[in-house]
């Protein structure tokens, strides 16, 4: 079996000691970016959760409820701030 030429190991230079770039290279996305990013989600499903109800148990029946401040004007509001967010989390460098 013949070893991958292509996996290199760390440059050790002290006992212990390994090289950063190859730590920093094991994940596309810093630790800031996966809380953002989180965020985001958490706001997207808050966001979603506002908008849901508003039905009414009679089908023949009109609920004025549908057109509530929330669900018109927050809730979108909220899954925009979400998806924003998101997006900025993906593109924002990694430190």
């Amino acid at each position: 079996m013949s070893k991958n030429p292509t996996i290199k190991k760390p440059n050790v230079s002290k006992p212990g000691a390994t090289d950063e770039r190859i730590d920093a290279a094991a994940f596309a996305f810093g630790r800031e970016n996966y809380v953002l990013l989180f965020i985001s989600i958490g706001l997207l499903l808050i966001g979603y959760f506002l908008m849901a109800g508003g039905k009414s148990n009679d089908p023949n029946v009109f609920n004025e409820e549908v057109f509530s401040f929330r669900r018109i004007t927050l809730a979108p509001i909220v899954v925009m701030a979400g998806y924003a967010l998101g997006i900025y989390a993906i593109v924002k460098k990694a430190d």
